[in-house]
């Protein structure tokens, strides 16, 4: 080579290099184009397409310059004009219950009591004599005619007893804060007409002292030990295979609604373990982040399950605690200041021992865990806020996201609290109208207008509102979850009190951004940011733009995690 070619050499294949380095760099393994993104980036509210390379995102914006990173090697998806935002977050739900419910009877859909007894005999010509039938989903104030017989809406159990005189029936409520069950599940409990209540919680029985079939709140336990003693006969492997079973159709379901990541809020020691055997197999096709539910002392003996982040590259996360201060309204298990309009005298359940829950929030504080306590009547959201208050005081600035799960009938007295102590208000729309027919019974028309279901009073107030269906108590669907915040309209047209919708924006954000944010996970989710997980929902409608109509007949089209495209319709 002669000195005089020797600058002009190597100045080409220096070139070319950097050309191969900047390709290379460049490159992306999947680039949606053609779409209308909306990123919950305020920074870059909206884009046209998305590079990813692997798990991450690496680039937000136009189709032009997404250009750059389609190499023959990228998977690229042409959106069509179609809306694409970050994979929606379930806020609140219970995804052993979901998986349990795609398994036992679901009651979800019945129409009345006979069409129950219609199942459960179907069940019971299927089952071996002793087997334990067990479903979820029904709710007394839905059924259209209501049982002639009745105490409360709720029939008596003897009508269950002729379809399944030898096979006990165990059927949870929509919220599962109370059971139905035969004669046969009464007997296997130990439960007669002389067994007294458990604290917070009823045997219910009517006028007459006769016991109508529903246990409410703690006295369910009564009937699930003896459920419990049953099934821990079967064989350990055909249980856990059931379970693993069940996970995955929840799964499955998660992906065809567009939900990307799921907060579940209760899952007990094993159950927790069981999700760290499959997120660290890799059989985890979503996110989840788990709520610990259990007394003070068994989280002291157990503590090192907090130590679960990120398991199974960001597939598992354990951080929280859950308790339970109450029921649910519609099982009059809500805890009030006020008794119930339509119940004589009687305030609701307090579930949980308020001495033991500040040791619980103590317990939390000290080993910087996130405490979630479920709080549905007015007087819970209360003694909530102050056990909150007494612990937040001692370091006011730390950033703790301590949540109220529900936080659904709220003297307007208490909001101002949920700020001034940072407290996240983790709801669910769903709730509201649905709940709505029996709402007005249950509180009177003054309570339910003043403080049933206030995100916009907690919005305004700026106080972080996130949002979930609390599944199986309700569809995991977020498309009618939405369309109930951003319109509060029940199926006869109605709009139950409209000053407290969301705006369309702020919905969205409640399911993607503000799930985040309330689960520590910012930094990896929620938007469509540079580094963040490729977590990815494409929708048939735009919902913030689409007519109120067009928003119940959206579609999930395709959903992605992580990168992969893990549903299409």
């Amino acid at each position: 080579m002669s000195r005089s070619n020797f600058p002009f050499r190597f100045v080409s294949v220096f070139i070319a290099l950097l050309l191969f380095v900047n390709a290379f760099a460049q490159q992306a393994t999947l680039v949606i184009k053609n779409a209308k993104v909306s990123t919950l980036d305020p920074k870059q509210p909206d884009a046209e397409a998305i590079a990813v390379d692997g798990d991450r995102i690496v680039f937000v914006g136009s189709d032009a310059d997404a250009a750059k990173f389609i190499s023959p090697q990228t998977k690229v998806i042409d959106a069509k004009g179609q809306w694409v935002t970050p994979g929606w977050i379930e806020g609140h739900g219970h995804i052993h219950g979901m998986g349990e419910s795609m398994i036992a009877l679901n009651l979800m859909n019945v129409k009345n009591w006979d069409e129950i007894i219609a199942l459960v005999d179907s069940a019971v010509k299927k089952a071996k004599p002793g087997d334990w039938i067990v479903g979820r989903g029904w709710h007394q104030e839905k059924w259209v005619p209501a049982p002639v017989r009745n105490h409360l809406g709720y029939p008596y159990h003897e009508t269950l007893d002729k379809v399944s005189p030898n096979n006990p029936v165990l059927l949870s409520h929509a919220s599962g804060h109370s059971v139905y069950v035969n004669n046969a599940a009464l007997q296997q409990s130990g439960i007669t007409n002389k067994t007294n209540n458990p604290s917070g919680g009823d045997i219910v029985k009517d006028a007459d002292k006769k016991i109508v079939g529903v246990l409410e709140e703690r006295a369910q336990n009564l009937a699930w030990i003896a459920f419990e003693k049953w099934n821990n006969k079967r064989p350990f492997e055909e249980r856990k295979a059931e379970w693993v079973r069940s996970i995955g159709l929840a799964e499955n379901e998660c992906l065809r609604n567009g939900v990307t990541s799921f907060v579940d809020a209760g899952s007990s020691f094993q159950q927790a373990e069981g999700m760290r055997q499959l997120a660290e197999a890799g059989k985890l096709q979503i996110r989840h982040w788990l709520m610990i539910r259990s007394g003070i002392t068994a989280l002291e003996s157990n503590s090192n399950v907090f130590n679960i982040k990120n398991a199974g590259n960001h597939h598992l996360t354990i951080k929280a605690i859950k308790v339970s201060l109450d029921g649910a309204l519609g099982s009059y298990g809500a805890w009030l200041l006020a008794p119930y309009a339509d119940r004589k005298d009687f305030y609701g359940q307090n579930t949980f021992d308020t001495t033991e829950l500040k040791k619980i929030a103590a317990f939390a504080w000290k080993n910087n865990l996130q405490l979630c306590v479920h709080a549905i009547g007015d007087k819970a959201n209360r003694k909530t806020i102050d056990i909150f208050e007494s612990q937040i005081s001692i370091a006011p600035s730390r950033d703790h996201r301590w949540r109220i799960e529900h936080a659904q009938h709220v003297n307007p007295l208490e909001i101002p609290r949920f700020k001034s102590n940072h407290i996240i208000a983790s709801m669910q729309g769903i709730h509201c109208t649905s709940d709505a027919p029996f709402v007005l019974k249950r509180l009177g028309a003054e309570r339910a207008e003043s403080g049933a279901y206030m995100w916009r009073s907690f919005i305004d107030e700026g106080v972080l509102v996130n949002s979930g269906t609390d599944v199986p108590v309700e569809n995991i669907d977020p498309i009618a979850n939405f369309y109930a915040l951003v319109t509060r309209k029940l199926k006869d047209g109605s709009e139950f009190y409209p000053k407290q919708k969301m705006t369309r924006q702020e919905a969205l954000y409640s399911y993607t951004l503000a799930n985040a944010i309330a689960a520590f996970e910012e930094k990896d989710k929620g938007s469509f940011e540079k580094g963040k997980l490729a977590d990815i929902v494409i929708f048939s409608n735009n919902l913030l733009t689409c007519s109120e109509e067009e928003i119940q007949k959206t579609k999930v089209l395709t959903t992605i995690v992580g990168g992969k495209v893990l549903y299409e319709q």
